[in-house]
This record gives structure tokens, C-alpha cells and sequence, in this order.
């Protein structure tokens, strides 16, 4: 069930950095008195993570979350210096993941075709749509009459519970449209959405992708049903959040413009979208030697 309680745009990350203070930051440092906390102290803290078992990336997100924390202790006159952000770490090492290919992308949904949530996957590829963006769709976003699909809301967790909200940032609103394989599978989405669903959470909801019963999909289940379909078909693993970096490079590939990328992906920063574009994968590689290769023949020639 969704709760009543619609949820603000920071309540999954409030969520986090809650864990964050819960499981590290209390049982290490907790007994600290405020004004005495040093740069030895919280630098010892963290080098003894990694050795514990944490991640070099988990271990950065502590001294983020710390960093926060001290910064309003600040703000309020409680100290006079951040010893979180004085402390030093290792850099945290960059996802080498790789996106899929276009005909990696292709297998997939060939595989998908017969689950469920097939259509949530093809927008999820087509428009990179974040999980909790195409979870939270609703039916009265969906303008099948003008073409337009609206991005305004997301499902998420928090709280222990199953939470409709407000998208991240501003950018994150936008208005995408409906052509194509979108508008096919939705279409016979409209057209099955009645079958073993109950009227009353329809009425409540209104959300395009349910459960048999009608209810909101668990996020974590989404995730599940992409790993499974993506080894059932021998496919490279990658995370579901990947496939945003697999739309985002088939884009590029295909010579759209960063700033439409950015307003498809709903990018809050244009850097974020140059990250993607100015990172090489085998395509891109392959593409601009085949390019120089071809211009020093004609020159030899």
C-alpha cells in the first residue's frame, strides 16, 4: 500500500543519511563531546572503515553526511571549524561499469516481452526514467489524446513505506512524447489495467504499473525482474539504474544534441549529461578511429 502521506523530493535521503548516522556515525563517534571532536579523531574513524569492510564510496558518503551535520553546528555557533571536511580519503574509484549496446538493449527487451512490467522497461530504456519516476507514473500523466507523457511524480520507500512524491529537482518535471513503441505499450497497458486490479486503489492511484491486486510495485521487485530477465538471457550484468546510462549513450551515439539529452533525462545540470558524452565507450572508440582511419587513406592516397 501507498501511504496517504505524500512524500517530499528529500524523504528517500533523509532516509539514507538516517541509516548512515544509525549504523556508523553514532556507534563511532557518538560518545565524542561536540567541541572536542578533532581532525585525529574523525580522520581515525575513517580510516577504520575499509579495514572494517566498507567501501572507499561508502566511507565518502559519512564524511558527507558528518560534513552536513557539523556545517549547521557551525551555522549555529556551536564550533568554529569542520574537522569532517579537514580530514583526507583515498579517492573513491570511478563505476567502469559499461551501458549496454543497442543490440544488447534490444535482446533485453526481447526477453521481457512475455513479464509483466515489459512496458516499464521500455520506457525505463526509451526515455532513461528513473525507477521511482516510471513506478510513479500515473494514468492522468499519460496524454494519450495530445501524445504527451508528464513526469511529475515518483514512487519510493521511505519511512518503511511505499511513498508518492514530487520528482527530485525542477528539471525533473518535463513533458515527453508519446510515439512509437511508448505509445503502443501503453496503450494495451490502458487496455488490461482494469483485469484483477481493485477499483478502489485505481481510484485512489491511478497508477499505471500495479501488481495483480492493484497495489503500487515494490521497487526492489522491479530491480529483481531486470536481473532476472537480463541473466535468463545471458545478457552482460548492469544495474537497473544503468539502463539511464545506456539511454543517455545511445543518444549520444545517435548525435543528439547534450542540451536534449539533458531535458529527456531530466538532468538538473548540463555537466552531469557532458559526464556521459565526453566518457568514451566501444562505440564512440570504434567510431572515431574508423573516422581517422579513413581520413589518413585518403590522405596517403
Amino acid at each position: 500500500m501507498v501511504s496517504g502521506q505524500r512524500a517530499s523530493g528529500g524523504s528517500t535521503t533523509f532516509a539514507k543519511y538516517e541509516l548512515i548516522v544509525r549504523l556508523y556515525l553514532r556507534p563511532g563517534l557518538g560518545k565524542q563531546r561536540l567541541d572536542r571532536l578533532s581532525v585525529q579523531t574523525v580522520q581515525s574513524f575513517f580510516n577504520a572503515r575499509p579495514v572494517a569492510g566498507d567501501s572507499v564510496a561508502m566511507v565518502h558518503i559519512m564524511r558527507m553526511v558528518l560534513g552536513a551535520a557539523l556545517a549547521r553546528a557551525m551555522r549555529e555557533e556551536l564550533l568554529q571549524r569542520n574537522v569532517a571536511r579537514l580530514t583526507t580519503l583515498p579517492a573513491a574509484a570511478p563505476d567502469r561499469r559499461q551501458p549496454w549496446s543497442a543490440e544488447e538493449a534490444r535482446r533485453f527487451l526481447g526477453a521481457a516481452r512475455a513479464d509483466p512490467l515489459y512496458p516499464a522497461f521500455v520506457l525505463l530504456l526509451v526515455y532513461g526514467l528513473r525507477r521511482g519516476e516510471v513506478l510513479g507514473l500515473s494514468w492522468r500523466d499519460v496524454g494519450m489524446g495530445n501524445g504527451v507523457l508528464r513526469i511529475r511524480q515518483q514512487l519510493v520507500r521511505a519511512g518503511g513505506r511505499l511513498r508518492l512524491g514530487p520528482v527530485k529537482t525542477a528539471a525533473g518535471r518535463r513533458e515527453l512524447p508519446l510515439i512509437g513503441i511508448v505509445n503502443d505499450v501503453l496503450a494495451r497497458q490502458a487496455e488490461m489495467r482494469i483485469v484483477g486490479s481493485r477499483p478502489d486503489e485505481w481510484t485512489t492511484h491511478e497508477l499505471v504499473f500495479t501488481t495483480r491486486t492493484g497495489h503500487p510495485v515494490e521497487p526492489r521487485n522491479l530491480a529483481r525482474s531486470f536481473a532476472r530477465i537480463s541473466t535468463r538471457a545471458g545478457l552482460r550484468p548492469i544495474r537497473l539504474h544503468d539502463l539511464r546510462h545506456t539511454t543517455a549513450t545511445l543518444l549520444k551515439n545517435l548525435g543528439v544534441p547534450p542540451r536534449d539529452t539533458m531535458e529527456i533525462l531530466g538532468h538538473a545540470r548540463i555537466a552531469v549529461t557532458m559526464e556521459i558524452y565526453t566518457s568514451a565507450d566501444g562505440t564512440s572508440r570504434r567510431n572515431a578511429i574508423d573516422k581517422l582511419s579513413q581520413l589518413l587513406n585518403t590522405a596517403s592516397g
